[in-house]
């Protein structure tokens, strides 16, 4: 679970990487899914994407997964 650390005012998270606690850069992004065509912009997903701000390490994960 992410924390907030108030010397920095970012986002504590775990990182596979360092095995620790460290700093991360946490956004939304929408990507598009489904391909391209005419309906490929109707197939956009949120997913959240974090960055470790100490080795670089970064994952993303779909946020509706309906």
């Amino acid at each position: 679970m992410a924390t907030t650390n108030d010397v920095s005012n970012g986002m504590t998270e775990p990182c596979e990487v360092c095995e620790r606690d460290t700093l991360h850069d946490v956004s939304v992004q929408l990507v598009t899914e489904g391909g391209e065509g005419k309906n490929a912009r109707y197939s956009r997903e949120p997913y959240r994407v974090r960055e470790c701000l100490r080795c670089g390490n970064r994952d993303s994960q779909r946020m509706n997964n309906a």
